[in-house]
């Protein structure tokens, strides 16, 4: 495997050389855009009533992309979020391990952060264009991976259709270079610092009105001999209890969308099958953040080591007139029908949280490399679902275009789960009490153009759970608190 990432690397290295040795001069040019985002927060009982929970908080930030351009066939491309942070909290010095820790606690500790850095270049011979850096790594709707990672990758023009190749690094284990194992786990995890490794493929192509992707990744990681994984053990946010550790996955989808006459329609639907080769005899591990005692008694899945999963989703928009346009959004994701045995249910590899479906169930921005706030019930402090994991939603929606500066959209949706919850205790899960009634939620959102780059918006939700989002929350079915939420942005994107 080294000897083939060491030739693609001499290859980039070759092309590199190859396009700056051309005769022809170039003029040196740069580009800049962004946005400057603010929100207001004001979040209530996200613990359905279990804890007195009151979060109302204001968060900003500038994010600035800079192109500079080489001609038209090379760029270097960056992209840095300045000023980033929580109102009234200076950039104190972080409270968790290594460099991701930076962003625990809604707050992202940098005055200036790098998000993308990457080298672009076309390499006409080969119909190729080329990067390398940090850049983003996504596909379809963002359900299974949405991040930026470290890497390599190549876009094939083959007609009018397109042939992405990529090659990223996840983690370097350690926070350093060595791939020595000292053989033990440390209290935090990732002592086994052999690297983890991602091959990913997609495929685009236009059939008429149909724009399609077809995508294939493979996930690998080889630093597990200390008893945690990357994923889930290396993130800076805790999932839900009884999650799985992926030692490696592979995933097939398929997606895309279609425009047929007044009709809009967006969809997907993937397959993933990994491995968890991490043997553990209870739930017990270690907290992915410095919030609590540091240990969660339910942390880890209970599996046979083999994992499955799937996701189904499908969005209608109707446009009934130039001021009305009528929704209807649908998906299914797999869940884990025993933690304590069995497969494992995997619904993705890692994303930042902006597949959006509801402001409160599922709108669960993290606060990681790509978010800024837990703005949903997925966030650290609440450990519901994100995106659809062990989910069955049905939503209905209208838009309403009231002024060409003015709209307000509201939904309803009737969520479930897909395999039953389970209640539990600090001892684990309860298998004689369990549901599949998460809940159901009614969104509303309005956006008010103040100037064509300036966006005053105002939005809300009102979830109203059921049994088994009371279950998944709080072990027991104690509290049944609708949680609410109003949300206010300000937006001047340039």
């Amino acid at each position: 495997m080294k000897k083939v990432i060491t030739y693609l690397m001499v290859m980039v290295l070759m092309a590199t050389l190859s396009l700056f040795a051309q005769e022809n001069e170039r003029k040196v040019d740069f580009k800049l855009n962004g946005v400057y985002t603010a929100w207001g927060q004001f979040q209530n009982d996200f613990r359905l009533g279990a804890v007195p929970y009151e979060d109302h908080y204001i968060v900003q930030m500038l994010r600035l992309n800079l192109a500079v351009n080489y001609g038209s066939d090379v760029k270097a491309v960056t992209r840095m979020d300045l000023g980033q942070g929580w109102w009234g909290v200076d950039n104190e010095p972080p409270t968790y391990r290594g460099a991701s820790g930076l962003f625990d606690n809604k707050d992202t500790h940098y005055f200036l952060h790098v998000d993308h850095a990457y080298l672009w270049f076309n390499f006409h011979p080969i119909n190729t264009a080329f990067s390398v850096g940090r850049f983003n790594w996504s596909v379809g709707n963002k359900l299974i991976i949405d991040n930026n990672y470290d890497g390599i990758s190549a876009d094939v023009k083959i007609s009018d259709d397109n042939l992405k190749l990529g090659w990223a690094k996840i983690s370097e284990g350690l926070q350093n270079t060595s791939d020595y194992d000292a053989g033990k786990a440390l209290p935090y995890g990732n002592n086994d610092p052999l690297d983890a490794n991602l091959f990913l493929a997609s495929f685009k192509t236009k059939l008429s009105t149909t724009n399609l992707e077809i995508y294939g990744m493979y996930y690998n990681d080889a630093g597990y001999n200390d008893s945690t994984a990357f994923n889930i053990d290396g993130l800076n946010y805790n999932r839900p209890r009884f999650t799985p550790q992926v030692t490696s996955l592979g995933v097939f989808g398929v997606a895309g969308t279609s425009k047929i006459d007044k009709l809009t329609l967006a969809y997907e639907a993937n397959y993933l099958m990994g491995k968890d080769k991490i043997d553990n005899k209870t739930h017990k591990g270690f907290l992915n953040t410095s919030n609590g005692s540091g240990v969660d008694p339910l942390k880890y899945d209970i599996n046979n080591g083999d994992l499955t999963g799937y996701n189904i989703y499908l969005k209608m928009n109707y446009a009934v007139s130039d001021a009305v346009t009528f929704g209807l959004a649908g998906g299914m994701g797999s869940g884990d029908d025993d933690p304590t045995s069995g497969k494992g249910n995997i619904n993705k590899l890692r994303t930042a949280g902006f597949f959006y479906l509801t402001e409160v169930w599922e709108d669960s921005i993290m606060p990681d490399e790509e978010g800024i706030t837990p703005q949903g019930l997925g966030a650290p402090n609440v450990r519901a679902y994100r995106e659809l994991e062990n989910t069955t939603a049905i939503q209905a929606n209208v838009l309403f275009k009231i002024t060409p500066e003015w709209d307000f959209f509201t939904s309803f949706t009737y969520l479930k789960a897909t395999q039953p919850i389970y209640a539990w205790t600090a001892a684990g899960p309860d298998l004689t009490k369990s549901a599949d009634d998460i809940g159901m939620e009614i969104d509303f959102k309005t956006n008010y153009k103040i100037y064509d780059k300036l966006t005053l918006s105002f939005m809300g939700g009102y979830f109203m759970p059921g049994t088994g989002a009371q279950y998944l929350i709080n072990g027991n079915d104690e509290h049944d608190d609708p949680a609410f939420e109003l949300k206010t942005t300000i937006t001047f994107a340039f």
